[in-house]
């Protein structure tokens, strides 16, 4: 079948990558792309936000699926048109989309379906919000209401510092009009873990465990950023905590939506806080994680395209349950590649090189013998561009440098070895990727 994806970044590219080794898949485009998903799919000049240019060139090519990267035409309905057009489109409507463009709904939807979440209180007015946490000591965390990029969370210590971030979102718009509207909740104590399901409206299948490192520099320190890395699968949280979560959230969730009316299709990405025995969820997105998704593509295994379609189709319990999906019993790890002062301000145009020593380098190069020891590199583009014909950086996270291995170890050593070869002006990456794991592991 054709397959459109619509995005440009690194998340877009692992999913073109691994739909091109999909059975059922003939022939893939994208709307958006950069330099690495070229090498993949025919690029088209459509931007995410045309529906109609989206919608007729899909009707046009006689495209069987397509498949949404980012959150935000989600949000906006691009499914909803599709859908009215009789076109197959992998995601959420735009009432199921609010999971995630509406922490408020997503909050309301918990309580409905009796899922675990922290206590929390909505608020409209800077004043009023000031008031309550001025009654309220002990840390606690604030959130825009809307769509902030995965940087409208602040986790705060004190009371000043839910002030603070009160004033940022609220009165000086730091997040735009994504907060006007504020979440104030409880601060959990625990470990963060994003868990991934296909979901078909009625039915789901788990995609597993990633752990991601949202915070800019090591040690989890300094300002929130999309993301600097992540692993999979998460060691000392196997499939006993799966099952639970795909019982005590994914499922109950699914039925709260359909007792709304808005069955979710798509993929369903669960923030959660696990703190021994206890689980709660911290929010819920309505797409793909990025870089999430690199190494889940990379252990991913079977037919993509299938699996997605089946997802858009909305096919029964049985339906999805007689899909190939599977995920390699080995390890992958993502380290990204950033521009310096990432996410502040940064420079864009610094050249690139070292990729063509990864990418389809020799055997018989010894900087890349990875390749002969059961390991496998892929760099995914997240922020590049060809200029002059060299190609460079173009966004604060550039590339996203992806190994798979035997074990988690392995799979972190060669994804810093693989980034070290890369080279350019101002590059920054966090160097502690998956330390918690590897600490509670034996040397």
């Amino acid at each position: 079948m054709k397959v459109m994806v619509i995005g440009k970044g690194g998340r877009e590219h692992a999913l073109l990558w691994r739909l091109n080794q999909s059975e059922t898949a003939r022939k893939l485009y994208c709307a958006g792309g950069n330099p690495g998903i070229s090498q993949l799919a025919e690029v088209i000049s459509i931007a995410p936000d045309d529906f109609a240019g989206l919608v007729d060139f899909a009707r046009r090519e006689r495209i069987d699926l397509t498949v949404v990267g980012a959150e935000d035409p989600l949000a906006a309905g691009i499914v909803d048109e599709f859908d009215r057009v009789g076109l197959r489109i992998f995601g959420p409507s735009r009432a199921a989309a609010q999971l995630e463009a509406s922490k408020t709904f997503a909050k309301a939807v918990m309580r409905e379906a009796g899922v675990p979440t922290a206590g929390f209180e909505v608020f409209d007015d800077a004043e009023v919000a000031r008031r309550w946490v001025r009654a309220h000591a002990g840390p606690m965390v604030v959130k825009a209401d809307g769509l902030a990029r995965g940087k409208g969370v602040v986790v705060c210590e004190d009371a000043a510092g839910a002030l603070a971030a009160i004033g940022d979102a609220m009165e000086r718009r730091r997040f735009g009009a994504a907060g006007a509207r504020v979440v104030i909740e409880e601060r959990l104590a625990g470990e963060e873990l994003s868990f991934f399901a296909l979901c078909g409206g009625e039915s789901a299948v788990a995609l597993g465990l990633v752990q991601d490192h949202k915070a800019a520099y090591d040690g989890d320190r300094g300002p929130n950023t999309g993301g600097m890395g992540a692993y999979t699968p998460v060691p000392h949280f196997g499939a006993a905590l799966e099952t639970r979560v795909m019982n005590e959230v994914v499922r109950p969730t699914l039925g709260a939506m359909r007792a709304r009316g808005a069955p979710f299709r798509g993929v369903m990405f669960v923030g959660l806080m696990v703190d021994g025995e206890r689980i709660n969820v911290l929010e819920y997105n309505v797409r793909f994680g990025d870089p999430e998704c690199e190494p889940l593509m990379m252990r991913f295994e079977g037919d993509l395209a299938a699996a997605l379609l089946a997802c858009a189709e909305g096919r029964s319990q049985a339906g999805l349950n007689g899909l190939s999906v599977r995920l390699s019993p080995r390890s992958a790890a993502a380290v990204v590649l950033a521009s310096g002062g990432y996410p502040g301000e940064y420079r864009k145009g610094a050249a690139i090189s070292g990729l063509e020593r990864i990418d389809g380098a020799e055997p018989s190069d010894a900087k890349v013998r990875w390749a002969l020891q059961k390991t496998r590199v892929k760099v995914f583009h997240a922020g590049t561009a060809m200029r002059g014909g060299r190609l460079v950086s173009d966004g604060g996270r550039v590339l996203v440098v992806t190994a798979l291995a035997e074990d988690l170890r392995r799979a972190v050593a060669t994804a810093y070895e693989a980034a070290a070869i890369i080279e350019f002006e101002g590059k920054q990456m966090r160097r502690d990727i998956a330390r918690r794991a590897l600490e509670r592991m034996p040397p």
